[in-house]
């Protein structure tokens, strides 16, 4: 795929997929972001940086695909060569791992708990997918690479090792 297309098809896909997980369901919970924000300043401040950070992270993995995997996220226009750079070093599902920040974020940004029972919806779908469709479908696409990745790479948090000075 040429890289304007990867382009192209990623930025699709991050308004088909990502925009309406998690934006348009959130903001349809939220009565169009109507609600009040949290009462609890903190509440609403971590929620608000949740969202930013997150947002910033997806569109990173996203510019990955179509930059380092000359493909898109989406299934029917796959990458090329298997995305490991960036923030897929640290973690193997860092768009996952984003949209369920950000729809977290609009939860504690809105103390909502429709949103709340949302994102625990959203991630236990995206665990199935990931489980029974990527993962499959990765390890046949791209097979020793994709397994040595898996070995050395963390499925959905970042490991944390102790910092020794």
């Amino acid at each position: 795929m040429r890289r304007f297309s990867a382009i192209a098809g990623s930025g699709i896909f991050l308004i088909a997929a990502p925009g309406v997980v998690a934006g348009l369901v959130p903001w349809l919970l939220s009565d169009r972001w109507g609600l009040p924000w949290s009462p609890l300043p903190s509440f609403a401040l971590t929620g608000g940086m949740l969202v930013i950070a997150a947002a910033a992270v997806l569109l990173h993995a996203f510019a990955r695909f179509a930059l380092e995997g000359l493909g898109t996220p989406a299934p029917v226009a796959p990458t090329e060569r298997l995305v490991i750079g960036g923030v897929y070093r640290h973690v193997r599902n860092p768009m996952y791992v984003a949209v369920l920040s950000i729809i977290l974020g609009q939860a504690l940004l809105f103390s909502s708990w429709s949103i709340a029972a949302y994102a625990a919806i959203a991630a236990a779908a995206m665990v199935t997918f990931v489980k029974l469709y990527e993962e499959p479908t990765l390890a046949g696409r791209y097979g020793a690479e994709y397994e040595a990745y898996r070995r050395n790479v963390p499925g959905w948090l970042p490991r944390i090792t102790p910092w020794k000075g």
